[in-house]
């Protein structure tokens, strides 16, 4: 559609959102609306993971891309696909990511990005049909408790699993506030962990199911790969590469089946909603994706099978730690903003309000480090450079007294 559409549409369904954290259009004149959004302490990054995302048509020519999928047999993209230049968020966003993870001024508790889609390929297809998803909407749903035997997982360059590098430099961005990852369309409806270097070293993410869902996709890789499942838990469940290669731990999905509420045409596609709720007391994050017909607050009401699912707020970047720094003890302040720089590359490792008065910081290389603690944008912040990291045997204290 031309530009002066896609504005109109963008003014209709943004413009209830703060100003854009840089405004300058884009090529043809299209408006932007990636901003920061600010809600009772919790501090939302809304993005566009479309908008600057690369065309794998361009980027990819040999596979032959055609409305996402490569028709080129001979392709494979958990091995050809992450081509040098192709981007995901673009260099603005990213910026804009890098700084809104490191800011935690105005009583800023928690962080949570918003965009359209999983930073993940969350499908399966049978193997005939795994190379185009026209299928998708003709495929027999199942009853419950079926599972679908000789599924693939697929390579649809339309989901966030591709670019794979710009996945993982969003992904290492959000991280470092300790972010959860919101998204919808008419993907599945999923709560994963995300991991870049190794399995579960980024932040968790809902797909929350679309409340009217024609395309419903599905998740039934074969039972023999999910690692480090849980035991008793879905074949569907564990640790998986994404058809691009990318690693993720699948914690629940709303695979379509059967269902007996009325229209059974579009409950049977596995349509709802998603609720996350924010703790503050205890700073942890409930998840629940919950069928359309299901009201949550009337007695005896249940999501999905797999939620709710509820995690720390830590454990959004719960990375191996290498070193660590000496644990920094408050006095006179409660909750304080710890920021952790690493001094031979000039970069913050990552930033929390933690909770209480005491934190021993984890770091990820050995080196020096400065500490920045306390009330960010306040007088009362503090800072210690050239602090050498230790190994967690060894741990000494720090003192801010406020």
């Amino acid at each position: 559609m031309p530009p002066v559409w896609v504005n109109m549409v963008q003014r209709t369904q943004c413009s209830h959102l703060p100003d854009p954290w840089d405004a300058t259009p884009v090529e043809q004149g299209l408006s932007v609306y990636y901003c920061p959004l600010l809600v009772g302490g919790v501090s939302f990054a809304v993005i566009e993971d479309r908008k600057w995302k690369s065309s794998p048509t361009v980027q990819i020519p040999q596979a032959r891309i055609r409305n996402g999928w490569a028709q080129n047999r001979s392709y494979d993209a958990s091995r050809d696909g992450d081509v040098p230049g192709a981007v995901l968020l673009g260099r603005r966003q990213l910026d804009f990511l890098e700084q809104w993870a490191a800011d935690w001024s105005g009583d800023i508790w928690m962080k949570a990005v918003v965009s359209q889609t999983l930073f993940a390929n969350v499908a399966t297809l049978p193997r005939e049909d795994a190379m185009s998803g026209d299928i998708t909407p003709r495929l027999r749903v199942l009853p419950p408790g079926e599972y679908a035997e000789g599924d693939v997982r697929v390579q649809d360059h339309d989901s966030n699993g591709w670019p794979q590098t710009g996945r993982n430099m969003a992904l290492e961005r959000m991280r470092r506030g300790f972010a959860v990852h919101i998204t919808g369309d008419q993907h599945l409806g999923s709560t994963i962990r995300y991991g870049i270097d190794e399995w579960g070293d980024a932040g968790y993410a809902i797909g929350v199911p679309a409340v009217a869902n024609i395309w419903p996709r599905r998740w039934f890789p074969p039972p023999s790969e999910g690692g480090n499942r849980r035991p008793g838990a879905p074949f569907y469940t564990g640790d998986f590469r994404d058809g691009f290669g990318n690693k993720i731990t699948v914690h629940a999905v709303s695979n379509p089946h059967t269902v007996e509420a009325e229209p059974t045409w579009i409950n049977q596609r596995a349509p709802g909603y998603g609720i996350i709720v924010f703790n503050r007391e205890t700073r942890r994050i409930t998840m629940s994706n919950w069928p359309r017909w299901v009201d949550p607050s009337a007695a005896g009401a249940r999501p999905y099978p797999g939620w709710p699912i509820t995690v720390d707020q830590m454990d959004n970047y719960d990375r191996r730690a290498v070193a660590y720094l000496p644990t920094l003890r408050v006095l006179g302040m409660q909750d304080p903003v710890v920021q952790i720089s690493n001094e031979a590359v000039g970069e913050i490792v990552y930033t929390i309000r933690i909770k209480g008065t005491t934190f021993r910081p984890r770091v990820f290389q050995h080196g020096r480090y400065s500490v920045r603690i306390g009330e960010p944008g306040t007088p009362r912040m503090k800072v210690v450079s050239h602090l050498e990291s230790t190994p967690s045997t060894e741990d000494s204290r720090l003192v801010f007294a406020f």
